[in-house]
């Protein structure tokens, strides 16, 4: 498979030191993001990719990207209806989109929707970066195996992340019992998607959590990119493990190269 590149024009040398110019001499991929479900996760993880990047590069450097962002109101109600067809259908053009604009690799910005991650991937030339791997990867190495996913009811409840996170990744997977689902999807629905952040609901997170911890969770998952928005970790006795921010994190490094 070939991977396009471009390679960072160097500025003038004047203030830079050569540890900095030796990095701005990276081949440097484009990252293509399907995002806005929702938006408001969307702009996290923009912001985190470039915050990351100047931060490696130095100077006013950011990331090459694309962005490829969909009506939300549309994708909800059709996660809603059960079309899940039509919204891998949308998947796949959105894809073919970033693909056709430059992009060397994608990412779904959304747990939810990493449902549909094969046929995605199947449907396409460019490589594609499973937020479960990374975000797998972060706990193996902070030495946790059985943990608590709090996540959209598709994400806790169907088998297409749990099932990688403990087949791949050799991950026990932990979720809320029927009740604690249905409080944790409601809030992200009718709360975090519309940047809406109540006292109210950090705490009925914070006991879930404690709920999760009690059947013998090490750690956490927000295995949905708007819970961030929400809990923090001193809402945790134990470890969380942030998707949004891993995801993002792992892409500067696909982009980069190391």
């Amino acid at each position: 498979m070939t991977i396009r590149r471009q390679t960072v024009a160097l500025p003038p040398a004047t203030g830079q030191t050569v540890a900095n110019i030796n990095r701005m001499r990276l081949r440097v991929k484009t990252i293509g993001l399907i995002g806005g479900m929702s938006w408001e996760s969307s702009a996290e993880y923009y912001r985190i990719i470039n915050q990351e990047t100047r931060h490696r590069l130095g100077g006013v450097h950011s990331a090459q990207s694309l962005i490829y962002s969909v009506d939300f109101g549309e994708i909800e109600r059709l996660q809603h209806d059960g079309a899940w067809s039509d919204l891998t259908a949308r998947m796949i053009e959105a894809a073919r989109r970033l693909e056709r604009g430059g992009a060397d690799f994608f990412l779904l910005c959304t747990n939810t929707m990493h449902r549909m991650a094969d046929e995605v991937t199947a449907a396409i030339g460019i490589p594609f970066l499973h937020i479960a791997d990374p975000t797998a990867a972060r706990i193996k190495a902070a030495g946790h195996r059985r943990i608590g996913l709090l996540g959209t009811a598709f994400t806790m409840e169907q088998d297409f992340y749990k099932g990688r996170l403990a087949d791949k990744h050799g991950l026990d997977v932990l979720i809320p019992d029927a009740e604690d689902r249905r409080v944790v999807h409601e809030i992200i629905y009718k709360e975090l998607v519309a940047g809406r952040v109540e006292a109210a609901s950090r705490e009925a997170y914070r006991q879930i959590i404690a709920r999760l911890v009690d059947k013998g969770a090490e750690a956490i998952i927000l295995g949905c990119t708007e819970i961030m928005l929400l809990v923090r970790p001193e809402d945790s006795s134990v470890p969380l493990f942030d998707t949004t921010e891993i995801h993002a994190l792992a892409a500067v490094e696909m982009a980069l190269g190391g």
